[in-house]
């Protein structure tokens, strides 16, 4: 018996062996349907927002002491 599990697109059966080119999806329609669902930004992948370095101001030169 060949392990299976639910096509993450439609819930049918999907083989997880090598021989099935569209794991871990059922067929290559839900693997189209899938990457459609990215393109279409309905997935996203979770990131701390961060500053770019490049498009940050430049820090103040530090200022020689003065002398009184």
């Amino acid at each position: 018996m060949k392990p299976t599990h639910r096509c993450r697109q439609c819930g049918g059966p999907a083989e997880l062996e090598a021989s099935n080119p569209w794991r871990p999806f059922c067929s290559e329609r839900c693997k189209t349907l899938d990457l459609g669902d990215w393109f279409a930004g309905r997935y996203g992948i979770p990131a701390e927002s961060q500053e770019d370095p490049l498009l940050m101001d430049e820090p103040a030169a530090p200022q020689p002491p003065r002398h009184q």
